[in-house]
């Protein structure tokens, strides 16, 4: 007979089949071999975590495309498991009492490929010569077990095995690498809990190149790319300020979360760049020469605050990923001596009127979560409140937000509740028009003084 408590309401509407209930993941170590060649991946992946309630059989996500062959937990033999329609199900041989450590190792190889969904394609992707992970918001179970959600905070632990002309880059600070017999092992360690949609492996005929810190002293943020050589020259030109946004971002958004910072610019050309956990991929077409994509430049950087450290907890609040992002784009380019905020906010403002109103900022559907509409209607959110708080409050505010929530899941009940302390007016009509309704409100006019 079925186990009742085990079908029960999805953990988020907007991805039904995703995450998992009955525990808390708190580690990922994965020890993954890959052959580019024949795009051939093999890993075993132990993943520790902490049983919330007690139950016969626990789920991880994991893609059809790999096939799993062994399955321990908590160092007894193998264990009972099925996988089916995306989901690694798998009953312990005793059961876990909440509170208890839950230890399982799964061997598993395939042929791994995207994720299908209604944002295209997302997950491990196959490269002229290599490969990328771009999960969000889904995909990270295209190549690894995970509780794939973003509220599923862990430490990772990523060794990667290939063919030793290739370079290999993974979230964290590396640790270890080591090559034998034509093949390098590299080995990252991330120590900040990251998301499971966050964790990346990339992989190309790539050199690293250190990039000047805005700093030496102390505090400063290691900076550094890592792309085809070709296309070094132009990468100086194009993500040559980008030390510069590093640090006035620091001083409106806070210390930076993490150890470093690392952008990959890969061989091939991609559609949009990608945010992951310490790292952000562009296309070799976002490397023109000519700082085409300085705003995207800008823009995923930003997302290291807000979305990698800063994590909605449901995925109906992108917009505290999209909405913030685009602001910053809006913010660098008002320090960079370009067009300023509010000049971009009205000319956005105008811009969206002339689209349809569909789009209810809060909640805007899943189908229209990365749709353009969000992310302007995000930023210009923001610019109202900027505009209602006064600067010294707003980034007062921005600075608070990622502070207190660092590293962790939020809400957009929690943003509005905290912008709340920084004024003594009602901020409810605020909130109402730009995050609840469909209609397009419009911009206050900007206070001198």
């Amino acid at each position: 007979m079925p186990d009742r408590k085990f079908y029960e309401a999805p953990i988020d509407d907007y991805l039904p089949q995703n995450g998992n209930r009955g525990y808390r993941v708190s580690r990922y170590e994965l020890d993954l071999q890959y052959k580019v060649a024949s795009n051939r991946l093999a890993g075993r992946a132990a993943i520790t975590a902490v049983v919330t309630e007690p139950r016969p059989r626990f789920a991880l996500d994991l893609s059809q495309a790999l096939s799993v062959t062994k399955v321990n937990v908590n160092g007894a033999k193998a264990a009972k498991f099925a996988h089916q329609r995306g989901k690694l199900t798998i009953a312990p041989a005793q059961r876990v009492p909440a509170g208890g450590v839950l230890q399982v190792s799964v061997h598993y190889a395939g042929t791994p490929k995207p994720i299908r969904g209604p944002w295209g394609n997302v997950g491990w992707e196959e490269l002229t010569a290599g490969a990328l992970v771009a999960s969000q918001p889904n995909g990270a179970a295209s190549w690894f077990p995970c509780d794939d959600h973003p509220s599923s905070k862990a430490s990772y632990r990523i060794a990667v095995s290939t063919d030793s002309p290739f370079f290999v880059l993974a979230n964290g600070t590396a640790v270890r690498k080591q090559a034998k017999a034509g093949q390098t092992t590299w080995v990252y360690e991330q120590n900040e809990p990251m998301s499971s949609y966050l964790a990346t492996v990339q992989i190309g005929r790539y050199v690293r190149h250190r990039m000047d810190s805005p700093s030496d002293g102390p505090g400063a943020v290691p900076m550094s790319a890592v792309l085809p050589q070709r296309l070094r020259s132009r990468f100086d030109y194009d993500f040559g300020r980008q030390p510069a946004m590093l640090s006035i971002f620091t001083e409106l958004f806070g210390p930076y979360p993490f150890a470093d910072y690392t952008v990959v610019i890969t061989e091939d050309e991609l559609e949009i760049p990608i945010e992951a956990q310490g790292i952000s991929i562009f296309g070799s077409n976002h490397c023109d020469g000519r700082r085409g994509a300085e705003r995207l430049v800008a823009h995923e950087l930003a997302h290291q605050w807000f979305g990698n450290s800063v994590t909605l907890q449901r995925w109906r609040d992108i917009w505290l990923h999209e909405g913030f992002a685009c602001y910053a784009e809006w913010l660098w380019s008002e320090r960079a001596g370009g067009p300023t905020a509010e000049q971009l906010a009205r000319a956005a403002r105008h811009n969206l009127s002339r689209e349809p109103q569909s789009i209810v900022l809060a909640d805007p559907g899943p189908a229209q979560m990365f749709d353009d509409r969000v992310y302007k209607r995000g930023a210009l959110t923001l610019h109202t409140l900027r505009i209602e708080l006064g600067d010294a409050k707003f980034f007062e505010l921005l600075r608070t937000w990622t502070t207190a929530h660092r590293y962790g899941s939020v809400t957009t009940a929690d943003f509005t509740d905290l912008a709340g302390h920084f004024t003594a007016l009602p901020l409810t009509p605020l909130w109402d028009q730009w995050l609840y309704q469909r209609a397009l409100p419009e911009l206050p006019p900007l206070r001198r003084g």
